[in-house]
């Protein structure tokens, strides 16, 4: 089954797009394009006037990483427009608080829109794995700037693809940097149950073989993080890992250090944002490392933070199906599958399931009360 014989999204009901334009957070009208762009006939195309979604978390514990995309998609959909003033391309937000269980509704409103032709998302890897068979069977070509759980791509969605590395390259790469560079001797591994935080954590916990001291699970929206400091501290561990978003993991890295914890405390991308510093405070945030399969984005770039440029590229390369003539899903979905070009997050081109063929990871560190966001170290 290649996800196009059914046409659902293309029998638009008036009422349905209707009610997609409403639950958008917000729209842009800017428009953008990469340079392969140049010399296109995009004026030509069905697609001009048309919109790509954005599906993600706006608000919310981690809304501050959805904003981040959204202000790279914007960043090129705004150049694409001052290139292509006869074929604008608008975008389409629809906020899911990144929930695995509002992501559904919000996925029919996007099949039902003839509006979208393709989806910049889902940002999480939940609401991702509770979205993909929709989009699938709709035939609508998507593309994550940051869902990198595993069995994401394990599942046949041809239609679905991620510009990022995935859990298993990250996790991996954090468990070698805290017993080689981080000088760990023994890890506690900490998850907060999602379907991100779990894969994350358990690549870590297995990567680290014989160095894993012990693990606990906390609940998303948990304050009280005495109890996992006790286990932490009884356990004689050197370094936490946590496999979860910046709200928890900065309440986290603050209740350890107040607790007296003194090793090294490392999370993973979905904590790497200033947000985690806000949260944890200076004191508990200092000496984290975060890691990232993102580095930093070039200094004249247009939007800042993680996933920004992850979400440029993503929206450029349907932007470069426009200019390509490239109006049918079918034909998008191709022109993704065989695109090979450098991005501004690095070198794009895509394997049979979807993933990224390269994705370098970097380990990114607070000091004094900051998250440096310049200087990362690459770690793989």
């Amino acid at each position: 089954m290649t996800g196009f014989t059914k046409k659902a999204r293309f029998a638009s009901v008036a009422g349905v797009a209707a009610l997609a334009l409403t639950a958008a957070c917000g729209s842009s009208d800017d428009g953008g394009s990469d340079s392969s762009s140049k010399g296109s006939s995009s004026g030509t195309s069905a697609l001009c006037g048309k919109n790509i979604a954005f599906l993600g978390a706006l608000t919310g514990d981690a809304g501050a990483l959805g904003q981040n995309m959204v202000n790279g998609i914007n960043l090129a959909i705004k150049e694409h427009n001052e290139k292509n003033a006869d074929c604008k391309v608008n975008l389409k937000t629809f906020d899911s608080q990144g929930s695995p269980d509002k992501a559904p509704a919000l996925a029919t409103q996007i099949i039902n829109d003839d509006s979208i032709f393709g989806l910049v998302g889902p940002g999480f890897s939940g609401e991702s794995l509770a979205t993909g068979k929709t989009f699938f069977e709709a035939g609508l070509p998507s593309i994550s700037p940051s869902a990198t759980n595993v069995t994401i791509t394990q599942q046949g969605w041809t239609t679905w693809h991620r510009v990022i590395g995935n859990d298993d390259a990250q996790g991996q790469a954090d468990a070698s940097y805290l017993t080689g560079t981080g000088g760990a001797k023994k890890v506690f591994v900490v998850d907060d149950g999602q379907d991100y935080s779990k894969g994350l954590a358990g690549t870590v916990k297995k990567a680290l073989g014989p160095a894993l001291a012990d693990s606990d699970q906390i609940s998303v929206g948990q304050t009280d993080m005495s109890a996992v400091v006790t286990k932490v501290k009884a356990s004689g561990a050197d370094a936490v890992f946590y496999g979860g978003y910046y709200t928890e993991a900065g309440l986290l890295a603050k209740a350890l250090r107040q607790g007296g914890f003194a090793g090294t405390f490392m999370s993973g991308d979905g904590s790497e944002d200033p947000n985690f510093v806000k949260v944890a405070g200076a004191k508990g945030a200092n000496g984290a490392v975060l890691s990232a399969p993102a580095g930093p984005a070039p200094a004249d770039f247009g939007a800042t933070g993680l996933y920004a440029t992850q979400a440029y590229d993503s929206a450029n390369i349907f932007l470069a199906a426009v200019d390509a003539g490239k109006s049918k899903p079918e034909d998008i979905n191709k022109f993704i599958n065989d695109y090979n070009a450098d991005g501004v997050s690095g070198p794009i081109a895509f394997d049979d399931k979807g993933d990224i063929k390269e994705s370098k990871i970097y380990a990114y560190f607070v000091k004094d009360g900051a998250l440096d966001v310049e200087n990362p170290q690459a770690i793989q």
